[in-house]
């Protein structure tokens, strides 16, 4: 008799980050799919912190404005070809922020390119449909 394996259920934490032009940041995860920085919520640490530090390591952003809390949502984990891998289920929790940053030095080797779009080319970029949907609704609200 089969299992029917019930997903991970993890809990993440990122940001929609504003520099002086308008521009998005997004970043490029494990070299195969872009995404708004974010990442898992670490034991002892509240979303706002996780979120600061995510945003950090992905993009090498310190100096962050925090403007307000955008919202959550869930979303199957981005599969190895592009596609959803089930395994995983995040809780992804969002955050609004501005930078007077231009330069994005990323620290995480797993995360290696960082890059500031205009909004509707970081709309397309964005590799997960949920990911998509997201900002654009955040992205009529503000």
């Amino acid at each position: 008799m089969e299992s029917n394996k019930q997903p991970q259920v993890t809990f993440s934490a990122g940001g929609v980050v504003f520099n002086k032009k308008g521009e998005l940041l997004i970043v490029n995860q494990r070299g195969r799919s872009w995404s708004l920085p974010k990442g898992h919520i670490e034991k002892d640490e509240d979303p706002l912190a996780a979120a600061r530090r995510e945003i950090y390591e992905e993009s090498g952003l310190k100096d962050l404005k925090y403007i307000r809390l955008l919202g959550s949502y869930q979303r199957a984990r981005i599969g190895l070809n592009g596609g959803e891998n089930r395994s995983e289920l995040k809780n992804i929790t969002f955050f609004l922020f501005e930078s007077d940053a231009e330069k994005l030095q990323p620290v995480d080797p797993d995360n290696p390119e960082a890059l500031w779009a205009q909004r509707e080319k970081a709309v397309e970029l964005l590799t997960h449909p949920k990911d998509r949907e997201f900002l654009l609704q955040v992205l009529r609200e503000i």
